[in-house]
């Protein structure tokens, strides 16, 4: 039996929680550095006092086996949602197409799409082994290259100070971050100049997102609001997705919508001031739903790697020589499941 070592698993998105439960039930020791201020990554919900907003991924799909029996771990969280029966809409908003049989069933978490990364996180989380706001800067191999590594990291601003800190002890890293990230991190740190290379040709869009409440909608004698789908792909030219948040499983019954701007639409607008981008996307909203009314609750949120456009291929690169690896849906695709596929990988590779 593999002797236990201690990994250092840089992310905490849906790879990074698959990977780092993986590693955990190997029998290894996981310490998860995450940016942000929980774990989720893309799996992410934004709340408002009119209920959440799935603000990054909609739902997913299940197509491979060990993801399924992941889900089992934590039984009754996810739930199908009744909009697999997605509309396709043209520039006008009209119908094109609807209730395709060949779609597969949409499955949301509940209460929030959140609400699974940290349930598989809670274990890693009570246990301390994660270090949200605390973003890793560089890599570093201590003892020359067969000793360990150590972490360079940036924490929370106090005082107008940010906390530079350094952690070692670690024998292998394994980053689960978005491509551009993982690819600035090792160059940054001098480090497997191939695989750099290998990640420059991977194309991931931004989207920007605009979340709206119209708790109106509820007053009695007014009736439903907007359109009779749930959610839609359009070709409209600025918007990609919309779906009504409260016609999911376990939500909030206000009238929500989040709408997910189209990959060109973001990339030309990337640099734009959200309060532009807000009343660009509303009035496309109002376009392609026919609601007009203006919104109680109104938000915008720009993800800078969204969707992958052309992914690296294989689920994972592994150095088992000097433990240094990467994972990351980006490697296989755009979907959740393939996140989770990409992290199972890597850290079956590594243990």
């Amino acid at each position: 039996m593999p002797k236990p070592r201690h990994f250092a698993v840089i992310g905490a998105g849906i790879a990074g929680i698959g990977c780092a439960r993986t590693l955990v039930q190997a029998g290894h020791t996981v310490t998860v550095f995450e940016k942000n201020w929980r774990p989720g990554g893309r799996m992410a919900t934004r709340r408002s006092p009119f209920g959440g907003f799935d603000h990054g991924a909609q739902y997913f799909t299940v197509r491979d086996s060990r993801f399924a029996l992941a889900l089992q771990t934590v039984p009754d969280l996810c739930k199908p949602w009744s909009a697999n029966a997605v509309r396709v809409l043209d520039e006008h908003g009209r119908t094109v197409a609807a209730g395709l049989p060949t779609q597969e069933p949409h499955w949301v978490a509940t209460p929030g799409m959140n609400d699974l990364p940290q349930q598989w996180a809670k274990p890693l989380l009570t246990a301390g082994s994660v270090r949200t706001q605390t973003r890793v800067t560089r890599l570093e191999r201590t003892g020359g290259t067969s000793g360990g590594w150590r972490m360079h990291t940036v924490g929370p601003d106090t005082d107008g100070q940010h906390e530079r800190t350094s952690f070692s002890g670690f024998d292998a890293v394994i980053l689960a971050i978005p491509a551009w990230q993982a690819r600035e991190l090792l160059e940054n740190s001098e480090l497997a100049t191939d695989w750099v290379q290998q990640i420059d040709k991977v194309e991931v869009a931004p989207c920007w997102t605009l979340m709206v409440a119209f708790p109106q909608a509820m007053q009695p004698g007014l009736g439903a609001l907007g359109p009779q789908w749930n959610a839609a792909r359009s070709t409209h030219h600025r918007i990609a997705w919309l779906s009504r948040e409260s016609s999911k499983p376990g939500r909030s019954p206000v009238e929500r919508w989040t709408v997910q701007a189209s990959a060109q639409w973001s990339q030309e607008h990337l640099q734009d001031d959200p309060g532009r981008v807000q009343a660009k996307l509303q009035k496309a909203f109002a376009e392609v739903t026919g609601i007009r009314a203006e919104p109680a609750h109104v938000d915008v949120h720009r993800w800078m790697f969204a969707k992958t456009l052309r992914p690296l291929g294989p689920s994972h690169l592994w150095d088992s020589s000097s433990g240094l690896g990467v994972c990351g849906d980006w490697c296989l695709g755009h979907r959740v499941e393939a996140g989770f596929i990409s992290g199972l990988e890597m850290a079956l590779a590594a243990a």
